[in-house]
């Protein structure tokens, strides 16, 4: 009896607030009002950021990122480019882990030790929040006071290297639509994704801003 008790407070707790916020965007961002907005996950990344960074400037586009806590404080200088090239900077937790095996106040440590790395980094305290795995839990749905939920209209599985680059970009252009998030990794150092995914990304991102004019936008932008 005890583990049908459990099962059932893991489900109160964890699966159904996420799939209620799934189905029905309760107080989070799934689109934005116009334009489509890039979002990079998993981050900083010593290797494949950089060449994000890079890719981005030279086509003058404007992206958000949901980094990683440890990441950040290992990578600054990532971060402080970010900030300084004009990217907004969210959280995607301290140590990546699912918002259904935390507990209220591990979730709140999590974020707040993140955020207040990157305020010191960069002189401002992020608002936006991505879970990992888009996992919530009851807190997190209302901890809507102090940060926006961004989830994304289209993820499109780029963590994995078998996609390969031709059909990533395929689901790239299938994905602009105008108010999409778009959700993309630049790291793979993250369980369950491969190693040098971000390198097929990096590739069909730039054969996608390469062949398609819109208006990109950051999250923050509505």
């Amino acid at each position: 009896m005890i583990y049908i008790w459990l099962i059932a407070l893991f489900f109160i707790y964890s699966i159904f607030p996420t799939w209620i916020v799934r189905i029905s965007s309760f107080r989070v961002q799934k689109r934005v009002k116009k334009g489509v907005a890039l979002t990079f996950d998993d981050g900083p990344d010593p290797v494949y950021t950089p060449q994000l960074l890079d890719l981005l400037k030279k086509y003058n586009v404007k992206a958000t990122f949901f980094v990683v806590g440890w990441k950040a404080k290992k990578y600054p200088h990532l971060i402080q480019r970010m900030h300084e090239e004009g990217h907004t900077i969210g959280l995607h937790h301290y140590y990546h882990t699912s918002n259904w095996f935390l507990p209220p106040i591990v979730t709140e440590w999590e974020l707040e030790r993140s955020a207040r790395a990157i305020e010191h980094m960069t002189g401002v305290r992020p608002v936006y929040y991505r879970p990992p795995w888009g996992h919530l839990n009851i807190w997190t749905v209302l901890m809507q006071k102090k940060y926006k939920i961004v989830m994304w209209t289209y993820i499109l599985g780029d963590w994995r290297t078998s996609l390969g680059v031709d059909r990533l970009y395929e689901r790239l252009m299938s994905s602009i639509t105008d108010g999409s998030i778009i959700v993309l990794h630049d790291s793979g150092s993250t369980i369950g994704a491969d190693e040098h995914a971000p390198a097929n990304m990096l590739r069909a991102l730039e054969q996608l801003l390469q062949h398609c004019s819109v208006q990109w936008v950051k999250v923050n932008e509505q």
